[in-house]
């Protein structure tokens, strides 16, 4: 339960909101409310209770979606700054 607690304070962190929850609370959905523009698209993101992991999708062309999925925390935060890395070498 920690880790899913530190997954969602991280995914706050990156500019994630929550979306909804499934009805066991096992699952819990969460977006970015503008494109990130490292990936120039707009993100949403699964925080998975029965598998603790976390998986982000971007979809970067009309009908290719891209996904990430994380097992640790500190994996996901290093994901974020590489995306905002790019966005100041644009």
């Amino acid at each position: 339960m920690e880790r899913l607690q530190a997954f969602q304070a991280a995914a706050r962190e990156g500019g994630f909101a929550e979306v909804n929850e499934s009805p066991e609370g096992t699952v819990l959905w969460l977006r970015k409310n503008t494109p990130d523009p490292g990936r120039d698209t707009h993100q949403r993101m699964c925080i998975d209770g029965l598998t603790n992991s976390v998986t982000v999708y971007w979809m970067p062309v009309a009908g290719k979606v891209n996904a990430k999925t994380f097992r640790g925390v500190a994996a996901l935060q290093e994901w974020f700054k590489l995306g905002q890395e790019t966005n100041v070498n644009r």
